[in-house]
C-alpha cells in the first residue's frame, strides 16, 4: 500500500499537468472558434459555391438551375473579352508594382530621414488613402473631363491644346489613366509600410556605418534596402493580389469601357453575373479569378521567400 500510495502522490504532477494542458488546448480552440467560422463562411464557402454554380446555367431569379457541366468554362476559354481582361490586369500589376514602391520607398526615406520636421508631410502624403474610392473617382472623372476637366484647361492653358485629349472615352489614354488615379490613391499605403520598416532599423547601424565613412547612399543601398527585404516582398504580394481583384474605383471611373479598354476580370464578371444575369457564366470569371490570384500569389511570393531565407 506503501508504494501505491508513493506512485500515486508522483502521478499527480503529471496529470495536473496534462489536464492544465488539456485546459489550454481548449480556450484556444473556443477563441479561434469564431473567427474560423466566420473564414468559413464568408470566405471558403463562397469560393467553393462559386465553382460549383460555374458548371449551371441560372439566372439568378428562377428556383432550377440548369447543369451544363464544364461548358462554362469552355466558353471562357474562347471568350476574347475575358482574355483582354486579363492582359488589363497583369498591365496594373506591372505598372502599380513599378510605379506605386518605388514612390512609396522614395518618401518613406524622405519623411525618415526628416524626422520631426516632416510630421506634417506625413498627414499630408497619407490623405489620398483615406478618401472613398467611390469619391476618388468622381474626382478624377471631372478632372479628366474633356471639355471642363483642369488637365486639358491647364494644357489649353500653357498652349498645348494638340496634347488635350478625352482621357477616359479614348481606348488609347484610358487604362493609363485609371492606373495613375490607383497609383496616386495607392502609394500612401506602401510609404507608410515602408517608413514603419525603416524606423524599425536599429539608429546605431547607421551612426556606426557613417563613423566608418559610408554615404547616405552607400548605407541606405547597402544596409537599410537588404535589411527592407521582407517587406519589399510582403509589399509586392499585397500589389499583385490587389491589382488582380481590383473593381471599385474602375467601375466608378469606366465601367469596363470604352470598348472594353478597362475592362478586369472583377468588372466582367460583375457584369455577366448582375447586368446579364448569367450567374453560372460569372461564377466561371470568379473561380479563374480566384485561380490565377491563388497561383500567382505562389509563383510570385514563395520563390522571393526562399531567397530571402538564402540570403538571410
Amino acid at each position: 500500500m506503501a508504494v501505491a500510495a508513493q506512485e500515486k502522490v508522483k502521478s499527480k504532477p503529471g496529470a495536473r499537468r496534462q489536464r492544465r494542458g488539456n485546459e489550454y488546448t481548449l480556450t484556444i480552440i473556443l477563441f479561434l472558434l469564431p473567427t474560423f467560422l466566420a473564414l468559413v463562411i464568408f470566405v471558403i464557402w463562397p469560393i467553393l459555391d462559386s465553382f460549383r454554380l460555374s458548371l449551371y446555367k441560372w439566372n439568378g431569379v428562377d428556383p432550377t438551375q440548369t447543369f451544363l457541366g464544364m461548358e462554362n468554362w469552355v466558353r471562357l476559354v474562347k471568350d476574347g473579352i475575358f482574355w483582354r481582361a486579363v492582359r488589363n490586369n497583369f498591365v496594373i500589376v506591372i505598372l502599380s508594382i513599378a510605379i506605386q514602391l518605388p514612390i512609396g520607398m522614395a518618401l518613406a526615406v524622405l519623411l525618415d530621414y526628416g524626422g520631426r520636421r516632416m510630421q506634417l508631410f506625413k498627414v499630408v502624403y497619407f490623405l489620398p488613402l483615406l478618401m472613398s474610392t467611390v469619391a476618388i473617382g468622381i474626382l478624377f472623372k471631372y478632372i479628366y473631363d474633356p471639355y471642363f476637366g483642369i488637365i486639358n484647361a491647364t494644357l489649353e492653358a500653357a498652349g498645348l491644346n494638340a496634347l488635350a485629349q478625352a482621357w477616359l472615352s479614348e481606348p488609347r489614354f484610358a487604362l493609363i489613366s485609371v492606373i495613375l488615379v490607383i497609383c496616386w490613391q495607392y502609394i500612401p499605403f506602401y510609404m507608410i509600410l515602408f517608413l514603419a520598416a525603416l524606423t524599425g532599423i536599429p539608429a546605431e547601424l547607421r551612426e556606426a556605418a557613417l563613423i566608418d565613412g559610408a554615404t547616405e547612399n552607400t548605407y541606405f543601398w547597402r544596409i537599410a534596402l537588404p535589411l527592407l527585404r521582407g517587406t519589399i516582398i510582403t509589399a509586392m504580394t499585397l500589389s499583385l493580389i490587389g491589382s488582380l481583384k481590383y473593381f471599385d474605383l474602375i467601375w466608378v471611373m469606366t465601367e469596363g469601357g470604352p470598348v472594353n479598354a478597362t475592362e478586369l476580370m472583377a468588372t466582367y464578371m460583375y457584369k455577366k453575373a448582375f447586368n446579364s444575369f448569367e450567374m453560372g457564366y460569372g461564377g466561371a470569371v470568379a473561380s479563374a479569378l480566384f485561380l490565377i490570384v491563388l497561383v500567382m500569389a505562389l509563383v510570385v511570393f514563395f520563390p522571393l521567400q526562399r531567397r530571402q531565407e538564402d540570403l538571410a
